[in-house]
């Protein structure tokens, strides 16, 4: 390394890591591994075609404007049709509400960007979804938590959790990643109504709203917030919940297409932070999303994304049960509603960084578990994603991660 560069990086880069899920997703690039590790859709159900058509349809009848520089707020049209499809989830709000993002991710970057000042304290569900940490840490954010359970966040433990102060709670309320449980309607109120009686407001990811398999729909947080503060009228949202959500999960997640949702004043300051970024999302990918989106197709296409995705899950839930059927053995997962996840506990003695290590030589990946802690624990338990495997695939994966952990199970018993 350039010891003349090296002596220049700024003060925040010593918060910087690498994500222990991207190194993983190497593993995906080879044939003979079968993967749990990343968070990633399956690709036999990206719509290519319909991508293709639209692009050439852009380019077509659109393209001087399809290359050209636009505006930071996102293309109208594709602001509009994103509008009209979260009313349908009681989400009222107006096209100057929404920001364009370039994936979720940009957006917790940005909101770490107006939001976080060093030292500053955000409350987080323990575990959490480890890209908002590596965002949020590199704006020098600690963290306090609460813990979860299989109903998500315990809001009984939230006041507790306040005393530190929080400048805002970081919470996904459905098939949360990691762990994939969904936190009820009863836990939704309350934490609405806590966080109005101490002020604090709430960051809402959404990525895997539409991916239900089970159940019924639960109102989101930013819904109950506005109808708390009857804020709802006229699509004028003036809430104190930031809504985000993307279409990573439902159209592709190399479009890089997401979306904030905010009070007007907010989104101001989101855009301003937006434009010393990257000054817009790609314009073109914006209107392709937009022709791709628009007529219903998006409507059909989840219906399909969750029959299959549904289908892997069950798939995935049968394969553990013939792995691990003896419950003596202390491993127990969750089973998720929706989402692209399970979460996977083995007993406290079993550390699963280590497991992870046995597991690769059987030629199968998982996402250990602690790295999901800002709070500390979580040695002993994994992320399984069943959305990008095929059934064969999921059956054998599983099969070659029961007998790694019977192996240490075996070795333990022996010490």
């Amino acid at each position: 390394m350039s010891t003349l560069w090296k002596q220049r990086y700024a003060q925040r880069t010593q918060r910087m890591t690498s994500s222990i899920i991207r190194e993983l997703l190497k593993f995906t690039t080879q044939p003979d591994i079968i993967s749990f590790a990343g968070g990633l859709p399956g690709p036999d159900l990206f719509p290519v075609e319909e991508v293709k058509e639209a692009a050439e349809a852009v380019l077509e009848t659109k393209g001087r404007i399809a290359l050209q520089y636009s505006t930071t707020e996102g293309y109208p049209p594709l602001r509009e049709m994103i509008v009209r499809h979260m009313a349908r989830y009681g989400i009222v709000v107006d096209i100057d509400n929404v920001l364009i993002t370039s994936g979720s991710q940009q957006a917790l970057d940005l909101i770490g960007k107006i939001l976080v000042n060093p030292g500053d304290k955000l409350l987080m569900e323990n575990p959490t979804y480890l890209g908002a940490l590596q965002a949020f840490t590199m704006y020098g954010a600690e963290f306090a938590t609460v813990p979860a359970d299989d109903d998500g966040m315990v809001t009984s433990q939230l006041e507790d959790a306040l005393r530190a102060g929080p400048k805002f709670i970081y919470a996904l309320p459905n098939f949360q990643n990691p762990t994939g449980v969904t936190m009820p309607l009863e836990r939704r109120q309350e934490l609405i109504r806590i966080s109005d009686h101490y002020g604090i407001p709430i960051i809402e990811d959404d990525p895997y709203g539409q991916l239900r398999y089970e159940g019924e729909h639960i109102k989101p947080l930013v819904v109950i917030d506005a109808e708390c503060l009857e804020c709802e009228h006229n699509g004028k949202y003036t809430g104190n919940v930031i809504y985000l959500s993307t279409f990573s999960k439902t159209l592709a997640p190399g479009l890089r297409m997401a979306w904030i949702v905010a009070p007007k004043d907010v989104i101001n300051k989101f855009v301003q932070a937006k434009q010393g970024t990257d000054l817009q999302c790609s314009t073109f990918d914006q209107m392709v999303a937009y022709e791709v989106g628009r007529g219903g197709f998006i409507d059909r296409h989840v219906h399909r994304i969750r029959e299959v995705y549904g289908h892997r899950r069950n798939v995935m839930l049968a394969a553990l049960e013939k792995a691990f059927p003896d419950a003596s053995l202390g491993v127990r997962w969750t089973r998720p509603q929706g989402g692209l996840f399970l979460w996977a506990t083995t007993p406290d003695w079993l550390d699963t960084a280590e497991l992870l290590k046995d597991a690769v030589k059987e030629k199968v990946a998982f996402v250990p578990g602690a790295p999901f802690f800002p709070g500390g624990g979580g040695h002993n338990t994994m992320r399984l994603n069943f959305s990008n495997a095929r059934d064969e695939q999921i059956e054998e994966g599983i099969e070659r991660l029961g007998r790694t952990v019977m192996r240490r199970v075996e070795a333990h018993k022996v010490q």
